[in-house]
């Protein structure tokens, strides 16, 4: 049974970074499309932020609803992937920037019902090493996230179409994956009954949970800022004089760099516990939000290494949120508290990535990271008080 469960993490992890492909599809071809289509920088924003608004409406609906405790999580997600992934194609008859909004809204709806379950179906595989198998499923997505600009650094010269095909057809062929590969662990949580507004006032109640939650709050409020808007920081940065080569392949370098970073994560976790994990990988992500505007006259390498260790941290912690709630959670509610969790997180990231661009108009994109660093001190401070609760003894088999 231990082999079976890192063979179903391995799918697993497949599955999510061709399905998760989707996220940034629009905003690694965004110049394209802000020349194709006149864009203003309201609208393209909401090209990006089209899909956060849409994971938060899905992500708080399957709370409220209970669908992640009540469904079978395999076929929920392979619906979800295939949904993501046909609303992604729509992009290529190129229907308008309103239109082109509302299929990145259904696109995050969508994946709403892929990665909060993948995170709940995971654990029921895990007891031990949750840390490090969640931090997996996280790197997973970060690899996903970050494989549009891959695809766009290596093919500069293409036509942004393939950028946005490629996507959607990665996500289709998630859809039978999730659907026919993966299942239940031998851990189960149970399942929720009838629908029940109760139980999600029940997760507002929880102290301990919801000190876990606003330690992933502050970790949202400046992580997908970062990954939405670092392409267009390292432009400004290399029209200033700064040589960055190849900007595309920059921003995957930076954003594929948390896929390690989660690993460790993980590993780090499962041995020194989730709160102090947490807290040093805020730590350092929010230093660099700090340092990297003054790296902006050079040298290269300095700028690059600082990026690259800033790609690493900020997401290095993001499993072990969730982690944290599936071992504070009563074990039915495991899913919707999960999903309240991203859901709100995700509605936090709906202002950053708004504000970044029109906060750079008033002072320039050198220094608007600036606007991140609350975020992640914040962050680590409830963790480090959730460490105090007696109830964090249940995390990471008493490692807190």
């Amino acid at each position: 049974m231990s082999g079976n469960r890192w063979a179903f993490l391995a799918v697993a992890c497949a599955a999510l970074v061709l399905s998760l492909s989707t996220w940034f599809s629009a905003t690694a071809v965004m110049p394209e499309l802000v020349a194709r289509w006149s864009l203003g920088p309201s609208e393209a924003a909401w090209l990006t932020n089209g899909v956060q608004a849409g994971f938060v409406i899905g992500a708080l609906a399957s709370s409220v609803l209970g669908l992640p405790d009540r469904l079978h999580p395999n076929r929920l997600m392979a619906g979800a992937a295939a949904l993501a992934g046909a609303s992604t194609l729509i992009l290529l008859l190129e229907p308008g920037p309103a239109a082109a909004i509302a299929a990145r809204l259904v696109t995050g709806i969508a994946l709403a019902g892929v990665y909060p379950p993948a995170i709940r179906l995971m654990a029921t595989w895990f007891l031990r090493g949750r840390g490090l198998a969640l931090g997996c499923l996280i790197g997973a997505l970060t690899l996903g996230s970050a494989l549009p600009h891959l695809v766009r650094g290596v093919g500069e010269v293409l036509d942004w179409r393939l950028v946005i095909a490629a996507a959607g057809l990665f996500s289709l062929t998630a859809a039978p994956i999730f659907g026919l590969a993966l299942r239940d662990g031998p851990h189960p949580f149970g399942r929720a009954g009838r629908v029940d507004l109760r139980q999600t006032l029940s997760i507002l109640r929880n102290r301990p949970v919801m000190a876990a939650n606003l330690g992933y709050f502050g970790h949202m409020w400046e992580l997908y800022a970062m990954w939405g808007w670092f392409l267009a920081w390292a432009r400004a940065a290399s029209e200033a004089g700064l040589g960055l080569g190849n900007l595309s392949l920059l921003t995957f370098a930076v954003l594929a760099a948390g896929a390690p970073g989660c690993v460790l994560g993980g590993l780090l976790s499962d041995r020194i516990g989730r709160c102090r994990t947490t807290a040093l990988a805020l730590g350092v992500s929010g230093c660099c939000a700090l340092a990297i505007g003054l790296a902006w006259s050079g040298p290269a390498w300095l700028l690059v290494g600082l990026a690259l260790l800033w790609g690493l941290a900020v997401v290095a912690d993001s499993a072990q949120f969730s982690a944290a709630v599936t071992e504070l959670s009563p074990p039915h509610l495991v899913g919707s508290a999960l999903a309240f969790q991203m859901g709100v997180g995700f509605a936090l990231t709906i202002f950053t990535i708004w504000a970044l661009p029109l906060l750079a108009g008033i002072i320039g994109w050198r220094w608007v990271f600036l606007a991140l660093v609350p975020g992640p001190f914040l962050g680590a401070w409830s963790m480090l008080a959730l460490r105090r609760m007696p109830e964090a003894a249940g995390m990471a088999h008493g490692m807190r």
